[in-house]
């Protein structure tokens, strides 16, 4: 069992006093928010001494309110809460992957600018971690997995003899005129 120690005697306080289920989400949205305003200058920006300032006014009000209804919404803050906890692990994982993959380079500085594809790679996949992430919060990937595993035999049989079909539609309505090489359309 696990023993009561001081820190986790903190911890239990401030989920007791809402830290984790208001501040917290409260602070990361209006944060985002407002660093997005900020940046887009969308509710407009203000001239002081030949320069342009972003309403700054405007711009923490708007944020602030945002940030208020979505931790109105129960629903939203778990969604929030799991999905940052999940990214967490998926930015371990990364971490760890180039940890074990700098191994390799022995006492050289390891980089990746020499391998292009490998961050290609890397950043597909946490994109595809992160939208999976994100489905999964919203329950979607429950109904996704119960119709993947509804499909029975009559489905996989017309799904490929719909695909036969079109491949063969496709081969008739395609056009089979050989492709002019440069040689012969230099001589004309």
């Amino acid at each position: 069992m696990v023993e009561q120690t001081s820190f986790r005697t903190v911890i239990v306080f401030l989920d007791k006093l809402g830290v984790y289920d208001v501040v917290l989400p409260f602070l990361l949205v209006f944060t985002i928010v407002f660093a997005i305003f900020e940046k887009t200058k969308i509710l407009g920006v203000e001239k002081y001494d030949g320069k342009e300032f972003t309403k700054k006014n405007l711009n923490a009000m708007t944020a602030f309110v945002i940030a208020f209804f979505v931790i109105a919404s129960t629903k939203l803050v778990a969604i929030i809460s799991e999905v940052m906890s999940n990214a967490v692990l998926l930015l371990i994982l990364g971490v760890s992957f180039l940890l074990l993959v700098g191994v390799f380079f022995g006492d050289k500085e390891f980089t990746l600018e020499k391998f292009p594809g490998w961050i290609k790679l890397m950043m597909i996949i946490m994109f595809i971690g992160i939208v999976l992430i994100f489905l999964n919060a919203l329950d979607w990937l429950k109904y996704i997995w119960k119709l993947i595993n509804g499909f029975g035999a009559e489905w996989a049989t017309s799904i490929i003899f719909f695909v036969v079909i079109l491949a063969f539609i496709y081969y008739i309505v395609a056009d089979n005129k050989p492709k002019e090489t440069k040689k012969e359309s230099k001589d004309k």
